[in-house]
């Protein structure tokens, strides 16, 4: 009986002790793909673009602006005195001299291409219509613009221009190629683009109505003691020269020369002159 127990007891543990599944736990798999939360910038934390500052230049003048205002006083000149319109004067000067810049301007300082014609002065070849032809040849500019003045108005050629209106510079320019001053057709058109261009018509109305110039001049009156000569200073501006001065005071070049000590007659401007009586 007790061997039956035994028999019995040996295949239990037998039983038990055969292999036994192992419990298997599964990891769940965590998720590789992640939300990143990103919080938005408020507007008022930008910086405001600063645009860069505009910087404009301010151009050279132009060789015929420069002319202008060189000779412009002359030209104005002549028209109180001969009754030609300054328009005009200077844009025949501008055409003619190349603005200043042509051989026979630089060379002879003959600014509108007057031939010689019964002249006894200096002289000065240059190809024209013809080759080497005469031209008048002057020791300064302002002499030029004399001589044009008494060119026009002492040829019977030219008179029917001065029964024209003085500020009528489109028929002023018309008669003078009528009566023969240019043999270019396109003469009176080429004059009048000048003058609107650069507005040159200014300058009739400034004699004419006694309008203040641009450049203003600047004089004081001197009285050296009492009973005494009464003389004036000058300061010299833009566009001023010694023969427009002359005209302006009624003076003469050699006499502001000579009170000035004067060795030429370059002029700068600032230059403090005393005109002469």
């Amino acid at each position: 009986m007790k061997f039956r127990y035994l028999i019995l007891l040996i295949a239990v543990l037998a039983m038990s002790c055969g292999p036994k599944k192992g419990i298997v736990t599964k990891k769940k798999r965590s998720s590789s793909n992640k939300t990143v939360v990103v919080k938005e910038t408020k507007e008022a934390e930008k910086k405001p673009e600063i645009s860069a500052p505009v910087i404009t230049e301010s151009k050279p003048p132009s060789s015929v602006e420069v002319y202008i205002s060189l000779y412009a006083e002359i030209a104005k000149d002549k028209m109180k005195t001969h009754k030609i319109p300054a328009s005009i004067t200077l844009a025949q000067g501008i055409l003619e001299s190349g603005s200043g810049k042509g051989r026979l301007a630089v060379k002879a300082n003959n600014h509108f291409g007057i031939k010689c014609h019964g002249w006894t002065g200096a002289k000065i070849y240059h190809d024209d219509d013809r080759s080497q032809e005469c031209f008048r040849k002057y020791p300064r500019a302002e002499m030029s613009y004399e001589d044009h003045s008494e060119f026009l108005t002492g040829r019977k050629r030219y008179a029917g221009l001065f029964d024209l209106k003085p500020d009528d510079y489109k028929s002023w320019a018309k008669g003078l190629r009528a009566a023969g001053y240019a043999t270019d057709r396109k003469y009176p058109e080429k004059l009048i683009s000048l003058i609107e261009r650069y507005k040159l018509y200014q300058y009739d109305d400034e004699v004419l109505n006694g309008a203040q110039s641009k450049s203003t001049r600047k004089s004081t009156t001197i009285i050296e003691g009492v009973k005494k000569n009464i003389s004036k200073k000058h300061l010299v501006v833009k566009g001023d020269t010694l023969y427009s001065l002359s005209r302006l005071y009624k003076t003469t070049v050699a006499e502001i020369k000579a009170t000035n000590n004067l060795k030429s007659n370059d002029l700068t401007i600032g230059q403090e002159l005393i005109i002469p009586n």
